[in-house]
């Protein structure tokens, strides 16, 4: 079976976390059978699957403006013949995209939705959703009997110019899209104030333009001692970044996971999400948590409780962050 994947179309347009979920499965499939790997993408996310080592071409998925553009697209998707596709999305669009590129074998994922799974030649394992989604890639490495290896997330990102400098960098990545992960401005600016006190560090901040207020919130409350980088750096460009810090402090996001992969230590405040499945992947990292609410994790972009408080993230101690942000950096 290894011999005969000589070329291979990985289907995974979305999100950021899950692109690096996917990435060492790719690499293990790839340094087994040798094959030429395709990537589809979202267009946002092209130029970041095109860092990552194991892939020779990325097709980019026109989310947003398909019908206009769906021509040229399904002629890419078709230009070549693929001996294995993988839908490592699991969804109804991401199935029908597998079936059009004409494989003779499609395989999906064990967490497959929205009766994708009928579009499939097999699917890699039986759901299990109690573990890591880095995890639940890699049956697909078993459906193909590919041995497991090491995981591992190779991908190559530009460099930034740093000066020289002995203190240690703290990356800070404070806003994610849902409000149940978002731990408070203030709590952020009592550890980075605590870091710079005791360890003299360099605060960076970091994150998309949309995450602009909160950034500029926190630089303020720093009086000028952070370095805001927030909407200014490209996904390639973001890599290099953290993988410069000696410690990312961020909530649950999509660059969390680039920091992870890219092997810097990730601290990690998490709310409403459950770090068992989409924490930072890796032993050398740390989530803290409220364990005394029986109301996590609610998985929920908003707070079900009545006072609306999200108490799981307004009550988790800066002290106590800020105590482990110290004792990671050694």
């Amino acid at each position: 079976m290894i011999g005969e994947i000589n070329r291979l179309l990985v289907i995974k347009p979305s999100s950021l976390g899950d692109l690096f979920h996917a990435l060492p499965t790719v690499h293990l499939i790839k340094q087994h059978t040798g094959a030429s790997v395709d990537w589809v993408a979202n267009r946002p996310y092209a130029s970041l699957v095109a860092c990552f080592d194991p892939v020779d071409r990325v097709l980019s998925f026109p989310r947003h403006d398909f019908w206009q553009n769906r021509r040229a697209f399904l002629s890419e998707l078709r230009q070549e013949s693929y001996d294995l596709v993988l839908d490592m999305q699991g969804l109804m669009k991401s199935a029908v995209m597998a079936r059009a590129a004409r494989a003779p074998r499609i395989l999906g994922p064990s967490f497959h939705r929205e009766g994708s799974h009928w579009l499939y030649h097999e699917v890699a394992g039986a759901r299990n959703k109690h573990r890591h989604a880095v995890e639940e890639n890699l049956d697909m490495l078993d459906a193909l009997g590919i041995p497991r290896g090491d995981v591992v997330f190779p991908a190559t990102f530009p460099s930034p110019e740093l000066p020289v400098d002995n203190r240690p960098r703290i990356g800070v990545i404070p806003r994610s899209r849902w409000e149940t992960k978002n731990w408070p401005v203030s709590h952020f600016a009592a550890v980075c104030e605590r870091l710079i006190t005791d360890r003299g560090a360099s605060i960076h901040l970091f994150g998309a333009r949309e995450d602009g207020a909160a950034c500029h919130e926190l630089e303020q409350a720093l009086s000028g001692g952070a370095m805001n980088h927030c909407g200014n750096t490209a996904l390639p460009e973001l890599g290099g970044w953290l993988r410069a810090m000696d410690l990312v402090l961020c909530v649950d996001t999509g660059p969390m996971h680039m920091a992870a992969a890219v092997g810097t230590p990730v601290l990690a405040v998490f709310g409403a999400t459950e770090a068992q499945r989409t924490g930072p992947y890796g032993l050398q990292h740390r989530v803290m948590v409220r364990e005394d609410l029986p109301c996590r994790p609610c998985l929920s972009r908003t707070c079900k409780l009545r006072e609306r408080d999200i108490r799981c993230l307004t009550g988790l101690d800066p002290d106590r962050v800020g105590d482990a942000a110290l004792a990671m950096l050694g």
